[in-house]
């Protein structure tokens, strides 16, 4: 007799995003993973993209609305009201490929220690493939200084409710990096499957963007918010920043030789040119 596989809750938040939502809604519903029920969070979007849900409502089967609150907010209302034993959080302009979810899922079903099911992402914009992004994944040390799985993961939602889900503080970007840390912190591993089965869409603007234009702020609010775990591992924290300081010392070195070199390409072509003309 075979075993009942895991019922996937797909969680995908919306935010005014009218026209991406249905290719996502599409990688979800396309999944060769059967056991799997799909829920889309309007996060108090715009009317056009509402009547764009409402032509989705039949074809999925939970439609949440809800005001504007953050996609954190949006995550953890979709997990809190799924049924699902596995959890997979999957944005409004992004999809996955259709195997994602049964490969993802006999991972996660292998081991216990395995919390997080991640995978490589091929990152494109309106001009085609940018280039393949490939997370490192592994235990907590490798999540303490960047994110080591992409946001769009499998885990079990007995995890999700361990750590009280995404922190709701965290609008403005790196929720998910620091819902990881929280995840991980306890002990276990983060599995990559290395294979390009997410795509993300790089848009001119979105909140990844904007995040990194604070990371300071937000990373100082990870630190300062996990002090105990950083030192725990004050080693491994004081040589990441020497080394980030190095590297941004000799990048700052490569400018300045850059500029140099400009400006006295500068100085020296009318000189040429002077020089050009008496040896005429």
């Amino acid at each position: 007799m075979k075993t009942k596989l895991p019922l996937i809750s797909i969680v995908i938040p919306c935010f005014n995003d009218p026209y991406y939502i249905i290719e996502s809604v599409q990688s979800a519903i396309g999944q060769t993973y059967i056991n799997k029920e799909i829920i889309v969070v309007d996060d108090g979007s715009n009317l056009e993209t509402k009547k764009t849900l409402a032509s989705l409502e039949s074809r999925i089967d939970l439609l949440i609305t809800q005001e504007n609150k953050g996609l954190s907010c949006a995550r953890n209302e979709g997990i809190e009201r799924s049924r699902g034993e596995f959890i997979l959080v999957l944005d409004s302009d992004d999809s996955f490929d259709t195997e994602f979810c049964e490969k993802a899922a006999e991972v996660l079903l292998s081991s216990e220690d395995i919390k997080i099911v991640t995978c490589y992402a091929k990152r494109f914009d309106e001009r085609g493939l940018i280039d393949i992004f490939k997370p490192v994944g592994g235990t907590i040390k490798n999540f303490l200084f960047f994110n080591a799985a992409i946001g769009n993961s499998l885990y079990r939602k007995k995890d999700w409710k361990r750590v009280k889900g995404y922190d709701e503080m965290m609008t403005q970007g790196y929720e998910d990096w620091e819902f990881y840390i929280r995840l991980m912190a306890g002990g276990g591993e983060a599995y990559v499957i290395k294979q390009p089965l997410f795509h993300y869409r790089q848009k001119k603007e979105s909140m990844r963007i904007d995040a990194n234009k604070i990371r300071h702020d937000l990373q100082k609010y990870i630190y300062s918010k996990h002090s105990m775990l950083y030192k725990d591992h004050f080693n491994l924290f004081i040589d990441h920043l020497l080394k980030r300081i190095e590297t941004e010392e000799k990048e700052k070195i490569k400018n300045t030789k850059r500029l140099e070199f400009k400006i006295g390409q500068f100085i020296l072509k009318p000189l040429r040119y002077i020089k050009s003309l008496i040896n005429k």
